[in-house]
């Protein structure tokens, strides 16, 4: 084999290991579920409480769609679920039904864009930027499939308008990675407070420590405890 070959199949190779090592196989939800209830009894007596999840899909963009995804999470922060859905579908009733692509977005004036869909100011500035990341190439959305939950993270934070909290429901409920536990979301905090009887809020050696049992499906047990306070992110 020729040197060219050899390094492409080497590189073959590696992109199928980093696939594997970015996108973990999903257990059945029978599965998880019963590791959740065999690792914790408190969180099994809040999955016994709450019964069967909704559908964590409903009313997102299309799971190739990432750009969309991002676009919806820069406009639902700091919102109510019924106020961020609200808000997001005048957004896409302004481009014929759909998630705008980048090009419309910084095609579009800013003062318009803003008074159609009612962004705040700093929300149209985001849209921009992430655009304008995405079209420069700084933030290749193509990518993000390939890469380990930290490294999405990474990649995502450098867009002005996405934090941490952000990209982490990016992962959790747009590319449905099973094992993500956001210890700054106040919900979570909240229904840990509740559920194990905790004093104050927790911090996030304690979540961490808390939820060691329930790896690796931290997400599914996440979407439980939004859902014991009927607060889960729409």
């Amino acid at each position: 084999m020729a040197d060219g070959e050899d390094a492409a199949g080497k590189g073959g190779a590696d992109t199928k290991a980093r696939r594997r090592k970015a996108s973990p196989r999903k257990a059945s939800p029978r599965k998880a579920l019963a590791h959740l209830n065999a690792g914790d009894p408190v969180l099994a007596a809040i999955i016994e409480a709450t019964g069967t999840l909704g559908d964590a899909r409903a009313g997102r963009p299309e799971r190739e769609d990432h750009y969309g995804a991002l676009a919806r999470a820069i406009v639902g922060q700091q919102l109510s679920v019924c106020a961020a859905r609200a808000i997001y579908g005048r957004l896409t009733a302004r481009f014929g039904g759909r998630p705008p692509t980048p090009g419309e977005i910084l095609a579009d004036d800013p003062q318009e864009l803003r008074a159609a869909v009612g962004l705040s100011r700093a929300k149209v500035g985001f849209l921009g930027s992430l655009a304008e990341h995405v079209i420069s190439g700084e933030l290749q959305l193509e990518r993000l499939d390939d890469l380990p939950d930290d490294e999405v993270i990474d990649e995502l934070v450098a867009v002005k308008g996405l934090g941490r909290w952000s990209a982490q429901m990016f992962l959790m409920f747009h590319l449905e990675r099973p094992d993500v536990l956001p210890v700054g979301d106040l919900g979570i905090r909240r229904a840990i407070e509740r559920a194990y009887a905790l004093e104050e809020l927790p911090e996030a050696a304690a979540i961490e420590g808390i939820a060691e049992p329930w790896r690796p499906h931290r997400t599914l047990a996440c979407r439980y405890l939004w859902r014991s306070l009927q607060n889960e992110p729409g």
